[in-house]
């Protein structure tokens, strides 16, 4: 009787407070402990970064190259005219001086309205990644065709999934394709898909559709780590039984801007007042979530599933 009577207690001497008040004050905690990690974090992230560079500069002299296949994006149509160069005129093209003209405009596009950290990172991916391609020499780790367009797929959708888990990006297209989502409201993934087609049709009619046809399975690789790997459009819907509801809750939309719902319950064992908290987030929150949860609520009972899709008024974390 004391418990349940110390649980009642809690819950209205934190009604006491403003929302906002309340809500305000978890967040503040959040960004004192985020600003006592800020400089290993902005470390982290440049070395995040710069490992990323050099694997994707890797996976292109090592199995693209190899395999004459065509990465996406503006990486392919520069791909495309160091080959055109290289065999029909003898010519041999540095990639970073095109990487730098390709890129320019799009990332001034991406800096106005995408956000400027992002852009600011991607461009020093973009940079690196043309750096290290000019700089590393070709070494074929294997000869086989289907190796090569598997295994390329894989280490260069991992090296985008850690560019793009830090806040960066490769660029290219990718600023296009978010200046557009983000100034007009409109997608042009499609476009970019049909853009990358394209290039593979011209690849195919110039070096032949066997390795147009590689293409399609390395590009289809990639796709599938990236979807797998990266989280921010992956949503988990959670179901918190707790004795503790406005601490939880307090913490959760501290950390994360999402709201919750309260749902009064009973221990079907126990028969003690319990609440169910009802909320949805992005799938990369979760661990932080789940660690401000048990800060409150060691005891925290939390059931973690899949959203398939969410509609109404849900926060997006916006790009910084």
């Amino acid at each position: 009787m004391e418990r349940e009577d110390h649980n009642k207690n809690e819950i209205h001497d934190n009604r006491r407070k403003p929302v906002n008040k309340r809500i305000d004050d978890a967040y503040a905690r959040y960004m004192a402990d985020q600003n006592n990690h800020r400089i290993e974090t902005n470390f982290r992230t440049i070395f995040v970064v710069v490992l990323a560079s050099l694997i994707m500069a890797i996976n292109l002299k090592s199995f693209v190259d190899q395999g004459d296949l065509v990465p996406g994006g503006f990486n392919g149509i520069i791909v495309l005219l160091q080959r055109i160069f290289s065999r029909y005129l003898h010519i041999s093209l540095p990639f970073m001086p095109l990487s730098i003209l390709f890129n320019a405009v799009p990332a001034y596009m991406a800096y106005r309205t995408v956000g400027k950290k992002f852009t600011l990172l991607s461009c020093l991916c973009i940079i690196l990644y043309s750096t290290f391609t000019d700089l590393i020499p070709a070494f074929p780790i294997t000869y086989d065709p289907l190796l090569i367009s598997v295994f390329g797929g894989i280490i260069n959708g991992m090296a985008l999934v850690m560019v793009l888990n830090v806040g960066a990006s490769s660029g290219g297209t990718d600023f296009v394709a978010m200046f557009f989502s983000v100034k007009k409201g409109i997608s042009t993934w499609n476009y970019v898909m049909a853009f990358n087609v394209a290039m593979i049709c011209i690849s195919g009619l110039l070096f032949g559709m066997e390795s147009a046809l590689y293409t399609i399975i390395y590009q289809f690789v990639q796709t599938q780590v990236l979807n797998t790997m990266y989280k921010r459009y992956t949503r988990k819907t959670l179901f918190i039984v707790t004795a503790k509801p406005q601490a939880v809750s307090d913490n959760i939309m501290g950390v994360t801007h999402h709201s919750t719902t309260m749902f009064k319950a009973e221990g079907a064992y126990t028969h003690q007042p319990k609440y169910i908290i009802y909320t949805i987030l992005e799938a990369g929150q979760l661990p932080l979530v789940l660690k401000v949860i048990r800060e409150v609520d060691p005891h925290a009972f939390i059931n973690v599933v899949g959203s398939q899709s969410v509609h109404g008024n849900y926060y997006q974390k916006p790009i910084e």
